[in-house]
């Protein structure tokens, strides 16, 4: 075949993931499970999460630093996805469980279908960071804001524990986490709505454009959910290209629509006022020199020993010279100043 041909077989893409990954796990084998396509998606979907990662980091990098909270918010998410997706195209994070519908197509045929709870993991993480985005920007108080992340996390929770669980009482948890996500709705398109509007038109823009991309995917959620780990209609493989393809919009199309609509936002504007530790005066006085007895130094040498000299040569012109008087003690081994230092 010559050099080129052997380097190029070299060269050749393998995705040997399934096979040093088997589908058996925790004494059971998964014989409905991705394939190497499916494994594939995963993989692109993990590269797409961390190129936008460092692109909201390079963008964070041009803003000062008491600006940046959104742009490091969403760069968590999406590094958290790109870890979480890596982890599903190593074929890894999953468990089998047996299906409550037994089905006749090839590609869903079979008793044990994988159910990646790592998924639910970084919807644990990212999907909290996801609310605190969009409520920060309606400037929501925090009391509301932590009370719709608990139902949130009710929603993922309940979520997990329905695709782990056998029977038809999957159903009952589905139940409780759709309940969990209609609150969540009604305070993104009701209550932050009409709060971000009062912050004036852009920052209403910037949560309306944000706020109804969220709201439109999440409500596909529950629909992938109900077709692949509740109900086992579409293949695993599909079940990677329906999630990955809402996380891709609810992620990074998500952080870049973000960004871009606080590009001329001042987080002091929204109620977040972030000091930054060089501006900070009770920093900086830690690293100003100090006298003799603890007092930050002034700077002004001339000034001050001028003064003092002008005021020795005064007292000292008459008849009787006064001794200058001791520093008082101040009890601790150390001696108090008895003038004003000019600070």
């Amino acid at each position: 075949m010559g050099l080129l041909g052997e380097r190029g077989l070299e060269l050749e893409r393998r995705n040997n993931a399934l096979r040093l990954n088997g589908n058996t796990v925790n004494g059971a084998t998964a014989d409905i499970g991705i394939t190497t396509r499916g494994s594939d998606w995963y993989f692109a979907v993990c590269a797409v999460m961390t190129v936008a990662g460092f692109a909201f980091m390079g963008l964070a990098l041009r803003r000062p630093r008491h600006t940046r909270i959104f742009h490091y918010i969403t760069s968590a998410v999406v590094f958290t996805a790109a870890i979480a997706y890596f982890t599903m195209g190593s074929n890894l994070g999953f468990t089998p469980i047996q299906v409550e519908f037994f089905r006749s197509d090839s590609k869903v045929r079979g008793t044990f279908r994988e159910i990646f709870y790592v998924r639910y993991i970084d919807w644990f993480i990212t999907t909290p960071l996801l609310l605190m985005d969009l409520m920060l920007t309606a400037g929501m108080p925090w009391p509301t804001i932590m009370f719709v992340i608990f139902a949130d996390w009710v929603m993922i929770i309940t979520g997990l524990v329905g695709a782990l669980v056998v029977s038809r009482y999957k159903w009952g948890f589905f139940t409780f986490g759709c309940f969990a996500l209609f609150y969540i709705l009604y305070h993104l398109g009701w209550e932050s709505r009409r709060n971000a509007n009062r912050y004036g038109k852009d920052v209403g823009r910037a949560f309306l454009f944000c706020g109804a991309l969220t709201s439109v995917l999440w409500l596909c959620y529950p629909i992938a959910w109900g077709v692949c780990e509740g109900g086992n209609i579409i293949a695993p493989d599909s079940e990677a290209v329906f999630y990955g393809i809402l996380d891709l919009l609810a992620k990074p199309v998500f952080g870049a629509l973000l960004i871009w609509g606080h590009r001329n936002i001042e987080p002091s504007r929204l109620g977040l006022h972030i000091r930054d530790y060089d501006n900070d005066v009770a920093v900086n006085e830690k690293h100003r020199p100090t006298n003799d007895y603890g007092v930050p130094a002034s700077g002004h040498t001339g000034e001050t020993t001028g003064a003092t000299t002008g005021a020795t040569n005064t007292a000292t012109s008459g008849t009787t010279t006064t001794p200058a008087a001791a520093p008082n003690s101040d009890g601790l081994g150390g001696n108090v100043p008895t003038h004003t230092p000019g600070v």
